[in-house]
């Protein structure tokens, strides 16, 4: 780590913005059109956190004032004609700075903090100290360019990067095998900046979606590795879901363990330790125990060297003689590549019990490690051995239990006792609001499983009366006053194709894909009244930005989205109807999403209406790309395959991959297809891209990474193409890495 002093001398004319790390302490003229900065960055830092940036950019000014009174002068660098899309990251970098002071006591150090918003750049954003290097989707936002989730998007990512001022600069990693240790970390702390910004029930949802999505496959695939990996032959095949996601449920895991108290005060023994120092994540966790030497966290490292999701089974019982609850624990971990064998892990599971009334029931914890917390209603257990019971006293009546609260560890949770009438009463009555939506997306996952066991069986598939009456129930819930509409409407959303992937031995696609349409069409036909109600009742006459406004926005589109599975002439007309009137790209791309699902006179005018309106603007063509290489209509890859030459379409630039690419991916219709084309298709890109940019390239080749979830015949088809692959002249070792792997796994 070292201090550095910056000079940098150009042409006038051609680089008027001149920018380094740390505070400008002289600039000027230097005669013949030339001219010079020199920036001081007086805190040391690794070289990988150097920055520069010479061009001719627009500036848009802010300002913060700290706890302790310093003056910092903000500023937000993009292209002159995005200048005017940059005030929502800025009231977020204030949010940031303001909230890591009140949580962590953490102040910004230096008197000026740059960002700068450039369109082609393959990460989301980088924490370079004091001038943070942005991808431009992450920055750039209006009511009529961003969707509200890309506003999310944007107040969480400027907040990771400028938390990584600590978490990252300050303190550093020693190498690249502890990049969880500033990137796990970090994204805890954006996570809870978000919670508390916002919703805290529906930002665990998303953490959790997003975990559950992207990593929990990678954890059983060819490419696991522990959040702390043993090797790597590119770095930047590691900046994975794993090292980030699952990085920060493990720090979440000391939060519980330790409790809010124990964990700051964990986080203040860190910095008062390394400030100014590259470290390694045994050396958060020893700052962690030092602080907290009443608490135990022997055998918490494993979870930095060890792979794979566990399964957590909890086995309820009541005994009405004793009047006690009896929770068995067990625990267990798939071989990994490299890992056959798996230590147990120290896992905190929260669990509250429910009374007859749905109200929380007061804990009295008389067997097992654990403790209660000050609401009287949480217990948080302790489990580090393969099997754990604990006992609860003093309880009148059978409860129903609520297990794994806050989803308190990263674990595949099964249950043995629990009914799905306990879950249906969760779903209505759980104070805890990540468990009232778990058990929906229980009882969706056990009905998607069972109507694809009833297919395979060549049997009716039917969809039972209390599913439905259970959604029902939230849409008429999500009228009353005071209802957090947002949740509603997480609540109502069915559990992905990709999680039923994960809970099947052989994955059927097209069959899965099948399956989950017709429960969405069902419950649609069934809910048509209470849809329409949502629909009708959601929708403002004019946009508005407060939180109240955004819950509704997302429960109407989502009601939208039920209704446009049933494909008739009248939703069609609605769907037209809404999107002509839009006054917001969250109404306006949830409409043409509407439109885009199925066949209809509307679609094909909507479509060219939205490209028209918005060729300029390649933010918001992504989206229209992202629509187009996701839908499901037979035969996609041709159109896809046409996009690519598109005039809004730039292979070289990253977005626009992800965007149509990524989408088609996602696609189990047309990426899955029985005739290999979409697995043709995307190794066409991965060896086009290759000589391009590899890192892209290489997260592009990870599609083909879980070819032994499928049949054989799939299999096959996809294995080809990986041989395909790493045949290829010349490929990047980014590539090699993740196909040879997929390979050999």
């Amino acid at each position: 780590m070292s201090v550095y002093t910056t000079r940098i001398e150009a042409d006038k004319s051609k680089y008027p913005v001149l920018l380094g790390n740390g505070n400008l302490v002289s600039s000027g003229d230097l005669g013949k059109g030339r001219h010079f900065a020199v920036w001081e960055d007086p805190w040391p830092k690794p070289c990988y956190l150097f920055a520069l940036v010479a061009g001719d950019l627009a500036l848009t000014k802010g300002a913060f004032t700290t706890a302790s009174g310093r003056a910092v002068e903000l500023r937000i660098y993009t292209q002159a004609h995005n200048a005017d899309k940059t005030a929502h990251a800025l009231t977020s970098l204030i949010k940031s700075m303001a909230w890591d002071e009140t949580r962590f006591g953490l102040e910004y150090d230096l008197d000026l903090f740059n960002i700068v918003a450039v369109d082609d750049f393959n990460m989301g954003a980088m924490e370079n100290k004091s001038l943070n290097i942005f991808n431009s989707r992450l920055v750039l936002a209006t009511p009529a360019t961003a969707t509200d989730s890309d506003y999310a998007a944007i107040e969480s990512v400027v907040a990771h990067e400028y938390f990584h001022n600590w978490t990252g600069n300050r303190v550093t990693c020693r190498d690249w095998f502890q990049l969880s240790l500033k990137e796990g970390l970090t994204v805890y702390r954006d996570q809870e900046f978000s919670a508390d910004m916002n919703s805290r029930g529906v930002q665990r949802i998303s953490d959790v979606s997003r975990l559950r999505a992207s990593q929990f496959p990678q954890d059983s695939g060819p490419m696991a590795h522990s959040i702390r990996p043993d090797s790597y032959v590119k770095m930047d095949n590691f900046y994975t879901t794993t090292v980030y996601e699952k990085g920060a449920e493990v720090v979440r895991m000391y939060d519980t363990l330790l409790g809010r108290g124990g964990f700051r005060a964990g986080m203040d023994l860190y910095f008062k330790r390394h400030d100014g120092q590259a470290v390694t994540c045994d050396d958060f966790l020893a700052a962690m125990a030092d602080a907290n030497a009443d608490k135990d966290l022997s055998g918490f490292d494993r979870w930095y060297s060890q792979a794979g999701t566990p399964v957590l089974t909890v086995r309820f019982s009541y005994d009405p003689q004793q009047r006690t609850v009896t929770l068995a624990c067990s625990q267990r971990t798939a071989a990994t590549p490299g890992q056959s064998d798996k230590a147990p892990m120290v896992l905190p599971i929260a669990v509250g019990l429910l009374g007859a009334d749905g109200r929380d029931l007061a804990l009295t914890l008389s067997s097992g490690e654990g403790r209660v917390d000050a609401t009287g209603s949480t217990a948080v257990l302790r489990m580090s051995g393969s099997e754990a019971t604990f006992v609860f006293s003093e309880v009148q009546s059978r409860p129903v239990p609520s297990l794994l609260r806050g989803f308190s560890a990263p674990v595949k949770l099964e249950t043995e006792g629990v009914s799905e009438e306990d879950l249906v009463f969760l779903l209505a009555h759980d104070s805890d609001p990540f468990n009232r939506w778990e058990a929906g997306q229980t009882l969706g996952r056990r009905l998607l499983l069972r109507l694809l066991a009833s297919h395979a069986a060549g049997e009716p598939l039917a969809v039972p009366p209390a599913f439905t009456a259970a959604l029902r129930s939230v849409l008429v819930g999500a009228c009353a006053p005071g209802a957090d509409k947002a949740f509603a409407a997480r609540c109502l959303s069915l559990p992905s194709e990709s999680e039923l992937a994960e809970a099947m031995t052989v994955s059927d696609p097209l069959t899965t894909h099948a399956v989950r349409k017709f429960l969405v069409k069902s419950l649609a036909q069934q809910l048509q009244p209470e849809l329409q109600a949502a629909l009708r009742d959601n929708t403002a006459p004019c946009y508005d930005n407060t939180p109240a406004a955004r819950a509704a926005r997302v429960l109407k589109n989502t009601a939208l989205a039920y209704l446009a599975s049933l494909a008739t002439p009248d939703i069609a007309a609605e769907a037209a109807r809404r999107f002509e009137q839009a006054d917001n790209m969250s109404d306006s791309i949830s409409a043409l999403a509407a439109l885009a699902s199925f066949e209809s006179p509307q679609r094909t005018a909507a479509l060219a209406s939205f490209a028209d309106k918005w060729a300029a603007d390649p933010l918001v063509m992504n989206k229209w790309f992202g629509l187009q290489g996701g839908s499901d209509l037979p035969g996609n890859v041709a159109n896809v395959r046409s996009l690519l030459s598109h005039p809004s379409f730039d292979i070289k630039n990253p977005n626009k991959v992800y965007s149509l690419i990524g989408a088609f991916c996602g696609c189990a219709v047309n990426f899955h297809a029985a005739d290999g084309t979409g697995y043709v298709f995307l190794a066409d890109i991965v060896l086009q891209l290759d000589a391009l940019n590899a890192q892209v390239a290489a997260r592009m080749v990870s599609g083909f990474t879980r070819w032994r979830k499928y049949d054989t015949a799939r299999q096959q088809l996809m294995r080809a193409q990986l041989e395909r692959i790493v045949s290829a002249p010349g490929l990047s070792d980014n590539v090699m890495e993740i196909a040879s792997k997929s390979l050999a796994a």
